[in-house]
């Protein structure tokens, strides 16, 4: 069986968790200009939509306000708290997409040594900075392919003026052209591979075609480890299997 990653998005304002149905519905009040067409619309009871407006207002302020009569008639507007609500929650939701659709590389090693919350992890590949739990020592680091950068081995800049703290060399065995951005697998070490995400001016630009040599290069707090699993531990420098003599 395969499992996916999968999200949920969701904003909180006190006790009240407000997701994607009341979006939906500041939207619709938006686009109709009236709660009762709005409900209509939504294929809702009025009074629940009505509840639902009171508790969105009750944890973060008027979102509607009422138009009064005239030529036009009366109707409901949203206010510029609603219009921020709507704006915060496709943020969070454009977000929450990225990590989904972004694929993960995955390098095992030992923790060398640490500072702080940071580590330093001998892997296959080369030393790794990573953001290690406390008390852990054979690790899996997980990497995003969005947070990876490419650059031409020529043109590396010195390690003092950059932030991109991880530099892995690598040779280019995959590229998968979509309209905008290329996926590209590298291999940095035997039979380990990095997964990167780059634009396709970039892919262009650096000529990232197989056999290619790159480096790829991310941040140390774009590199999160979790404790091996008992199954990578001869992988990742733990101990030996020992036999005593009979």
């Amino acid at each position: 069986m395969t499992t996916e990653r999968s999200y949920r998005t969701e904003l909180t304002a006190g006790s009240l968790t407000i997701d994607r149905r009341d979006v939906e519905m500041l939207e619709t009040i938006g686009t109709h200009g009236s709660i009762h067409a709005a409900a209509d619309a939504l294929g809702r009871s009025y009074a629940r939509m009505q509840r639902r407006l009171d508790a969105l207002e009750n944890a973060i302020g008027p979102v509607t306000e009422r138009r009064r009569g005239g030529s036009q008639g009366g109707g409901t507007d949203l206010t510029e708290a609603a219009f921020d609500l709507i704006s915060q929650f496709e943020r969070h939701r454009t977000d929450l997409e990225g990590i989904v659709n972004a694929t993960e590389s995955v390098l095992t090693g030992t923790v060398d040594s640490r500072d702080g919350e940071l580590a330093t992890v001998e892997t296959a590949a080369g030393p790794v900075v990573a953001i290690v739990p406390e008390g852990a020592m054979q690790v899996e680091i997980g990497i995003r392919s969005d947070a990876v950068v490419l650059t031409d081995p020529a043109g590396v800049p010195d390690s003092d003026g950059t932030s991109l703290r991880n530099r892995l060399h690598g040779r280019v065995t995959q590229r998968r052209a979509g309209t905008s951005v290329v996926q590209v697998t590298l291999e940095v070490a035997e039979g380990v591979e990095l997964e990167t995400v780059v634009t396709r001016v970039s892919a262009e630009r650096l000529g990232l075609e197989p056999g290619r040599h790159i480096v790829a290069s991310f941040k140390a707090t774009a590199a999160r480890a979790v404790p091996a699993s008992p199954g990578t531990q001869s992988q990742t420098g733990g101990d030996e299997e020992r036999t005593d003599d009979a």
